[in-house]
């Protein structure tokens, strides 16, 4: 038969959740990932997928998104999960193809495979500057009461407003985002992260945002400390691009390549909040 193209509604997320379930990758809960966005957002789909017959034999999916940059609003496609079954994969570039045609849209990739960065190239997608710091979670000695760290909702709302209080609560119920406020006398900073696993065990903290870099620098040792104590994690990896400046005694690597195409903004203007980061865990 031929295989057709057809958009990702409401009513396809069961099947294509089975779908990436089966040929993708069983460990993420996609029915729950797909279903609904943890934000407000009048997305057109949830991405595209390919049929052979009633057969489900590809999926592109999509994270929508609508921000508010520099007073404008703009409209976000991020760039989600891509599996195309193995003889079906000359139809792959078709999903692609059939997302970026959609106007009106600046489109992000954050975890492009070795395979797909190259055709991300070619369709005119730019780098984005990962560099990143890589820092010990050590269980250093630190002033008692100087730092207070807390991941309790209430306490977090109490603690946030305007702008970062509404990211809150966009995204406190993303399935892969954990949050923090960081408070140090009057000063605040609201931290979003998200746990890389290894077999299962929990061994590093990926920092998604930072609200304020400058506390966030003075509060490394209590952070980092907290998250070895707290939540187990080895080590704490920070793209320069989220905190500014690398901390001591940190290394310096390059994160996961990223990837952006937009006609009019700049990668300073691309953060990885209302994506996949915080939606996939």
């Amino acid at each position: 038969m031929t295989v057709e193209l057809v958009p990702i509604t409401d009513t396809d997320v069961a099947a294509a959740a089975d779908f990436l379930h089966a040929n993708l990758d069983d460990r993420v809960p996609w029915a729950r990932v797909c279903s609904t966005m943890p934000w407000k957002v009048n997305a057109p789909n949830h991405g595209f997928m390919l049929q052979d017959g009633q057969r489900i034999v590809g999926v592109h999916l999509a994270f929508y998104s609508e921000r508010l940059i520099a007073g404008k609003p703009e409209r976000f496609c991020n760039l989600g999960g891509w599996c195309v079954l193995p003889e079906f994969r000359f139809h792959s570039l078709r999903l692609l193809n059939e997302l970026l045609a959609q106007d009106g849209y600046h489109f992000t990739g954050f975890s492009p495979s070795e395979k797909v960065l190259p055709i991300h190239r070619r369709f005119q997608f730019r780098y984005l500057d990962t560099s990143a710091a890589l820092i010990p979670n050590l269980p250093w000695p630190s002033v008692p009461g100087l730092t207070r760290i807390s991941a309790a909702p209430d306490v977090i709302e109490s603690r946030l407003a305007g702008p970062e209080l509404e990211l809150y609560r966009d995204h406190a119920q993303a399935l892969a985002a954990r949050h923090l406020v960081l408070t140090r006398g009057q000063d605040s900073c609201y931290v979003i992260y998200r746990e890389v696993r290894y077999k299962s065990v929990p061994v590093l903290a990926v920092i998604l945002h930072v609200s304020n870099p400058g506390l966030f620098r003075r509060a490394m040792v209590p952070l980092t400390r907290y998250l070895l104590v707290r939540r187990r994690l080895m080590a704490t990896l920070a793209e320069l691009r989220i905190i500014r400046h690398r901390p001591p005694l940190s290394f310096g690597l390059n994160s996961w390549p990223k990837t952006y195409r937009s006609s009019s903004l700049e990668a300073g203007q691309i953060d990885y909040l209302y994506s996949e980061l915080v939606c996939v865990p």
